[in-house]
């Protein structure tokens, strides 16, 4: 399986997230500068964390521009998986691939540390390695994380099943603990818990591994096993 890592001017978690494919999950993986015209030949998209564009306007409002997510819009179209972290969620909320927007955190100050999620929902490309209602540790990193939509869209999300991680303890303010939703075709992922910094036990955990290793079980069983 070939994973792209998207590279947006003021990302910093690119290496994070290139690491955690080629060393920790053994695929193939590449960096994909933001001007990029193609994708087609990548069967995963990743959209990491940072300050793309150095966060001006709005977290991910001008990468949402870049050349590059015409052909993230197209993956997501064509269903293949493709997970954004952190400014990356930020990024697929702006594009219109996810619901809702983010604001500042309540406290308005940056979090930085390991929090408890709730794995809601285990039947999807995401999280099939995951237990459902299984409690899993994976650290934050962000200034702006707390999630917010209208009453009908949440009861959207609630409806189709689209919340599939929520917060044990809310550190940010979300809206109804969310902290991560996906598309209701289920192949978009955003979260802002960082998955990339634990997958290894030498990070302080391994619990981020199980999405990876989830996104190529479900790339397996649909491309491999039929072909």
């Amino acid at each position: 399986m070939k994973f792209a890592v998207i590279v947006f001017p003021g990302s910093n978690c690119d290496v994070d997230m290139y690491h955690a494919i080629k060393d920790e999950l053994g695929e193939q993986v590449e960096y994909v500068w933001h001007d990029s015209e193609s994708l087609d030949e990548f069967d995963a998209i990743l959209l990491p964390g940072g300050f793309s564009y150095g966060d001006y306007l709005r977290t991910g409002a001008i990468a949402r521009f870049s050349k590059v997510m015409k052909e993230v819009v197209k993956a997501a179209e064509a269903g293949k998986p493709v997970l954004g972290v952190c400014n990356g969620f930020q990024i697929l909320l702006e594009a219109g691939l996810l619901p809702g927007a983010m604001r500042r955190n309540e406290s308005l100050s940056f979090i930085c540390k390991p929090v408890e999620l709730k794995v809601v929902n285990n039947e999807t490309m995401f999280t099939t390695s995951f237990k459902q209602n299984e409690t899993i540790t994976i650290p934050v990193a962000h200034g702006e994380g707390n999630y917010y939509c209208d009453e009908q869209t949440l009861a959207n999300l609630k409806k189709n099943n689209q919340i599939v991680f929520t917060y044990e303890q809310n550190p940010n303010g979300s809206l109804a603990d969310i902290a991560g939703i996906m598309n209701e075709r289920g192949n978009v992922l955003g979260m802002m818990p960082h998955p990339e910094r634990a997958v290894d036990d030498l990070l302080g955990g391994a619990d981020g591994l199980k999405l990876f290793q989830s996104i190529v079980k479900a790339w397996r069983e649909a491309y491999v096993v039929n072909a």
